[in-house]
C-alpha cells in the first residue's frame, strides 16, 4: 500500500499570524489531525484546551492535549475549523510526521483514492 502525503496549513483564527505549514501523512485509521507537542507554541494561545485519553494502533493508551479551534487547510481543498491533538513525537533529523485523520478529511470534502494513492474532492458532504 502506498503513502499519501499532503501539504497542510494550520492557523490560529484568534491570531492569524500564528500559523504553520507542513506535510502530513493521510491516516484513515486516525481520527484527528495530530501534531508534535513541540509545535504548540508556534500556534499561540487557544480558546479551548483539554486533556483526553487516546488509544493508539499498538493499543497503548496515553493522554494528549487537544486544542482549538484552529483552521485547517489541506492544499487544494476547502478550509475547515476543528481541533488538533498535540502529542510527543519522535523526530527524524528534526522532522516530524504529523497525521491527518478521517474527521478533517471528511469535513474538507475529501475522498481517499486508495488505488490511485491520491485525494479527490467529494461531490457532496455526507450528512447521512
Amino acid at each position: 500500500m502506498g503513502r499519501i502525503v499532503v501539504k497542510v496549513t494550520v492557523t490560529n483564527p484568534i491570531d492569524k499570524a500564528k500559523s504553520r505549514t507542513f506535510d502530513a501523512l493521510v491516516d484513515t485509521g486516525a481520527s484527528m489531525l495530530t501534531l508534535p507537542k513541540k509545535w504548540k507554541e508556534d500556534l499561540g494561545s487557544f480558546a479551548e484546551t483539554r486533556i483526553a485519553k487516546v488509544e493508539f494502533a499498538d493499543q497503548n493508551i496515553k493522554e494528549v492535549e487537544i486544542c482549538g479551534p484552529v483552521s485547517i487547510q489541506i492544499e487544494g481543498f476547502q478550509k475547515i475549523f476543528n481541533e488538533v491533538a498535540f502529542l510527543e513525537m519522535n523526530s527524524s533529523d528534526g522532522t516530524y510526521e504529523p497525521l491527518i485523520g478521517y474527521i478533517p478529511l471528511e469535513q474538507s470534502g475529501i475522498l481517499v483514492d486508495m488505488l490511485g494513492h491520491r485525494l479527490k474532492a467529494a461531490q457532496y458532504l455526507d450528512l447521512k
